[in-house]
């Protein structure tokens, strides 16, 4: 393989250091939307919006407003594929991986397995922004063209 452009060696430190950065980027950045959500209605902070599957719903404004904090996360998180990760093939693999270990954190936390439909149906919204948006913004960034500049660096 060495005649590949971008032919890449298998490194495992630089994997998980970029799960561990993207998980930091997840609850970093949902930690700051929901204070901005609690803040406009003069809510307390708990953990318990972040890993309480009986918090999401459409029928409380809490639960309204904490699932637009999770969409909004969402897409900063999507900054976070376009900044930390830089491939687009590799954004669905990061995204669903950062989700499959907040499943794993929410079903620690609460005891049970998330099996309120609005939590799964959240969750695959922002699975699927998350994923879309972060490749998107990968592939632009991949796509742009190298200057060639043909005229010379200095004047001898």
């Amino acid at each position: 393989m060495a005649g590949q452009f971008r032919s890449y060696v298998w490194d495992p430190i630089l994997i998980i250091s970029q799960i561990v950065l993207m998980q930091n980027v997840y609850y970093g950045s949902l930690g700051l939307w929901l204070a901005l959500v609690d803040s406009l209605v003069q809510s307390s902070p708990s953990l318990d919006q972040i890993f309480s599957p009986e918090i999401l719903g459409f029928s409380t404004p809490p639960g309204r407003l904490s699932m637009m904090a999770f969409v909004l996360n969402a897409l900063t998180c999507a900054l976070g594929l376009l900044y930390f990760i830089r491939r687009g093939k590799q954004c669905l693999d990061f995204t669903v991986t950062v989700h499959f270990f907040h499943l794993l954190g929410c079903w620690i936390y609460s005891s049970h397995f998330p099996s309120s439909m609005t939590w799964w149906l959240v969750h695959a919204v922002c699975i699927a922004l998350m994923a879309v948006i972060g490749e998107y913004l990968c592939m632009r960034t991949e796509l742009k063209e190298i200057p060639l500049n043909s005229t010379p660096k200095s004047n001898v």
